[in-house]
């Protein structure tokens, strides 16, 4: 691993304030454990107000350069920026399985899609279009206008430490906006591992400092992004707890927000569904990132008819899961990201245990050699009633619940009877049942997939949900339109004044 840290250029202790090649920090020290096996990785030393404010000074001054490049010619920086990133890709790739804890091939998978954002941005480039629009008066013409925002603020969970900030900073770079980037505390070294990709770019291009920030440090350097009136738009992904604080401190200052916020994900399996590609769906859904991604599938709606069928493919294929180091390509399920969350696992299984759950696959916690970060746990199932209190919340841990259903419209209810509204998806060879499923009296999800998981969405799509979700949107179709603001011209090229509505002003 030292190898991998060096070539990224992390060093034993870091700053974790930087507005480009400037490194500054003068806060508290941010010690990064790995839940692989427990040890110290490298130091971080947190931002400070003092930091912050130097940091936002660059972000502005920046800002003022950088709308000023022309769309494409930003494109090519992104584009540079995603070569460094192919690269960089193997050695980024195991920082982020290394510090975060999912397996290498997620990782790697991450970086593929801060390479993919970077190549949709440069596209996005020369497309920012505006609109041409009829005027109703004479030798008029009216058109829409997009224009950069400012300085973007993103606040990144540390289940996805380095793609989630390249959805919004690649699309926010070729808006014409600098960016501001606060990282989870959980996992630093990943932001510092791409603010010195980013370095690279920026020296050999000989661009200002200020485009790419990153500010380092706890809740209360986040308090500083969200409540400054100098960053008009905060993309904050995290827990639904954290989004309502950020929303209202936000919208108090008239700013803008994308929220990404909490998933309870569910697969309906009706009895069209190809059940072999169900099982691969559920499982991966259910055990990847162990169980740490907001698309993570939570619960298994499953017609009554093949409810047992299903249970016992599902346990035969738990019990084939190898739970492991995840920089070991042989083992399917990593650690979760720290004993806080290991907690939070066991409090939910006895949880639903108490509230009448039945035990399906037990869980509990990994002992022996290879488990002493004391953070790897069995995947569970639990055969469960969807009005249950703990299946209505969100358990960020490999925990699935299974539910019975008698018609499709009864799944549809229980699919949509939660209060997230992220991701969804339903196994069916039933062209009517997707079809509805997909219809507005079906999934009230921002996501909606057929014969796929509820996990693994590409950059092309706008990603997000509803409800408490958040509302929010990030990466592909026209999620760029977040970043900019509308402006609306109307040109007059006539030798008389007409005004709108036929209203008549005469002076004479």
């Amino acid at each position: 691993m030292q190898d991998v840290l060096k070539s990224l250029g992390i060093k034993e202790i870091n700053d974790g304030c930087s507005t480009g090649s400037n490194w500054l920090a003068s806060g508290e020290v941010i010690e990064s454990y790995s839940p692989v096996d427990g040890k110290l990785i490298a130091k971080v030393k947190g931002a400070t107000k003092a930091d912050y404010l130097k940091v936002i000074d660059a972000a502005k001054s920046a800002f003022d350069y950088w709308r000023t490049i022309p769309a494409p010619k930003r494109g090519e920086i992104v584009r540079q920026f995603g070569d460094k990133l192919r690269a960089k890709k193997t050695p980024l790739g195991k920082l982020v399985s290394y510090e975060m804890g999912k397996s290498l091939q997620e990782g790697l998978g991450e970086v593929q899609e801060m390479i993919d954002i970077c190549d949709f941005a440069v596209g996005l480039s020369r497309q920012l279009y505006g609109l041409t629009i009829q005027s109703e008066r004479t030798k008029h013409r009216m058109m829409e206008q997009w224009h950069p925002l400012g300085v973007v603020g993103i606040i990144s969970a540390f289940n996805f430490p380095v793609a989630v900030w390249s959805w919004n900073t690649a699309l926010a770079w070729i808006c014409g906006n600098t960016c501001i980037w606060k990282p989870s505390e959980k996992t630093p070294l990943c932001s510092i591992a791409c603010q010195n990709i980013w370095n690279e770019v920026a020296k050999e291009n000989k661009l200002p400092e200020g485009i790419s920030c990153i500010v380092n440090g706890d809740y209360q350097i986040g308090e500083l992004l969200t409540t400054d009136h100098h960053v008009p738009l905060i993309s904050a992904t995290g827990s639904t707890r954290m989004g309502k604080i950020v929303g209202v401190k936000v919208a108090e200052r008239f700013g803008k927000s994308i929220l990404e916020l909490g998933g309870n994900n569910a697969i309906i399996v009706t009895p069209n569904a190809d059940l072999d590609m169900t099982i691969i769906g559920a499982v991966f859904g259910a055990v990847g990132t162990a169980g740490q991604r907001c698309t993570s599938t939570r619960r298994l709606i499953i017609h009554e008819s093949i409810f047992d069928s299903v249970k016992e493919k599902l346990v035969k294929a738990y019990a084939q899961l190898k739970i492991g180091n995840p920089l070991d390509e042989g083992n399917h399920v990593g650690p979760l990201i720290d004993k806080n969350a290991v907690k939070a696992y066991m409090s939910s299984i006895e949880t639903a245990i108490t509230e009448g759950g039945k035990i399906v696959v037990p869980g509990g916690v990994m002992e022996g050699k290879g488990y002493e970060s004391g953070c790897y746990v069995k995947p569970a199932i639990v055969e469960a009633r969807n009005d249950m209190e703990i299946v209505q919340h969100e358990t960020f841990a490999p925990i699935l619940y299974l539910l019975k259903y008698k018609s499709i419209e009864e799944a549809i209810q229980i699919q949509n009877d939660v209060p997230q509204g992220l991701s969804s998806a339903i196994m069916t060879l039933n062209v009517r049942e997707a079809e509805l499923f997909m219809s507005a009296a079906g999934s009230d999800c921002g996501i909606a997939n057929v014969n796929i998981g509820t996990s693994g969405a590409e950059i092309g799509g706008a990603f997000g949900g509803e409800k408490e979700t958040g509302g929010g949107r990030e990466s592909g179709s026209d999620a760029w339109k977040a970043y900019m603001r509308r402006q609306t011209n109307t040109v007059n090229y006539g030798a008389d004044l007409p005004l709108a509505q036929g209203i008549k002003f005469d002076l004479n």
